[in-house]
């Protein structure tokens, strides 16, 4: 069965903005639409049926999900753990075995990130120009081709908002050469019942008369 409201008229606005200035012509019109816009109930809470739901961001990544959920918080981003780039010595005197395993695990853990930090330095000097060259020309033509949407969309509008007021204008034309045409044919048609009204009183009088002039006979 096929949907009815997908056969329903489309709506039509008579509103005609570029030509109508009502409003800038009589002051007290302008407050009589606010007065009305100020007793339009206020728009639902929900949403209409038809209206998707929000779309869930990074719902398999949860790091990005709780990033996420910070930031829509106005939450502080939280404090770097320095304590890894740190080697502190045992707390107590004489340390235990444990104490200063745990030391010398960090210790070897702090070499380790510094070999791989040299390792990744000597890496970024041997090739980090040329990929930073092609990351900077991918980000241009990005740019470029978001720039030329952008002046693409604002020519669309523009064209639409000239199409529009062109035809609003020439539409606004044609409505007052008829309006004034509809005001001379309703003047003209009271004219005529006015014609009439006398003529008929003419003619009742013209009756009375004859009948008078019968009676004298």
């Amino acid at each position: 069965m096929v949907d009815s409201e997908s056969f329903s008229a489309p709506e039509i606005f008579d509103s005609l903005p570029y030509h109508d200035d009502d409003l800038t012509k009589f002051p007290f019109l302008k407050e009589k639409v606010e007065k009305e816009l100020a007793r339009e109930p206020k728009p639902p809470s929900t949403l209409h049926p038809r209206v998707p739901p929000a779309y869930q961001l990074f719902t398999k990544n949860p790091l990005l999900h709780a990033e996420l959920e910070r930031i829509e918080s106005h939450k502080p981003f939280p404090p770097l753990d320095t304590t890894r780039y740190q080697l502190p010595p045992p707390t107590s005197v004489p340390a235990t075995d444990e104490e200063w395993k745990a030391s010398l695990d960090n210790a070897r853990a702090q070499l380790e990130h510094q070999r791989l930090r040299q390792t990744n330095l000597t890496l970024l000097q041997t090739y980090g120009a040329n990929s930073w060259r092609v990351h900077n020309y991918l980000v241009e033509a990005s740019a470029k081709q978001v720039e030329k949407a952008l002046e693409d969309l604002k020519k669309l509008t523009e064209d639409v908002n000239r199409d529009r007021k062109n035809f609003q204008t020439k539409t606004g034309a044609q409505l007052i050469v008829l309006e004034t045409r509809w005001t001379e044919l309703i003047s003209s048609v009271l004219q005529i019942e006015m014609a009439n009204v006398a003529m008929d009183v003419e003619i009742n009088r013209l009756n009375q008369r004859e009948a008078e002039l019968a009676d004298m006979l």
